[in-house]
């Protein structure tokens, strides 16, 4: 048991770490970049975690600007790098709004509502609630959306940016793809996501929309 535990609380530290990194790189967040990168480098060494090192490596010797740029050009500018995952599955559809408040309801029932005006199919959100959930809940949540976390780290290895390793270590998490999903990453990779031209409205219902302000 204690080893389950153990396991467990670790698998948690790397959901977090990995939830950081993954966050625009603002003052309050590089003022703790030595501590971060010595808390990747104390997990166990794991896939995952050496992943991560090699992350840390990088984001802790980049100057503060260039993180900036470079987080930016990353997954703002790069459709198929955005860290809104149910966009690639689910895209215009009405039936994304569904999915974003089943999501919030998930949340809120585990005791960890979603703070500030992010979507709950935000990466880094999710990779938070990962953390915090009970064994297996955060798994569960990441599976449900394995391919376009796939095409996520396929994205970013593409660009050559360090981010792919912070990828690499989700996905060593999520574990490998099933025929189904490599499926549904090959038609993501073809067709990009779906589309509702007809009678397009809001792809969110209002309680899961983000605020009007600036996302940072």
């Amino acid at each position: 048991m204690r080893r389950g535990k153990s396991g467990h609380a670790e698998r948690a530290r790397t959901y977090k770490l990995c939830s950081l990194a993954l966050q625009y790189p603002d003052e309050e967040l590089l003022a703790d970049r030595a501590e971060l990168s010595a808390a990747a480098g104390a997990l166990p060494k794991t896939d995952a975690a050496l992943a991560l090192d090699r992350f840390f490596d990088w984001w802790t010797e980049t100057p503060e600007l260039e993180l900036a740029q470079h987080y930016v050009q990353t997954f703002d500018l790069h459709k198929r790098s955005a860290l809104y995952l149910t966009f690639y599955s689910l895209g215009d559809k009405r039936e994304r709004g569904l999915a974003l408040l089943r999501l919030k309801k998930l949340y809120r029932a585990a005791g960890l509502p979603l703070e500030g005006s992010e979507l709950p199919d935000y990466l880094p959100a999710m990779l938070e609630f990962a953390a915090a959930a009970a064994p297996g809940q955060g798994d569960l949540v990441l599976r449900e959306h394995r391919a376009s976390l796939e095409l996520v780290r396929v994205s970013l290895h593409e660009q050559q940016s360090p981010y792919a390793y912070v990828l690499d270590a989700v996905g060593e998490l999520a574990g490998q793809l099933s025929a189904a999903e490599r499926l549904s990453l090959d038609r993501l990779i073809a067709q990009g996501p779906p589309q509702e031209l007809v009678g397009l409205e809001p792809f969110a219902p209002p309680e899961v929309m983000p605020d009007t302000g600036a996302r940072r």
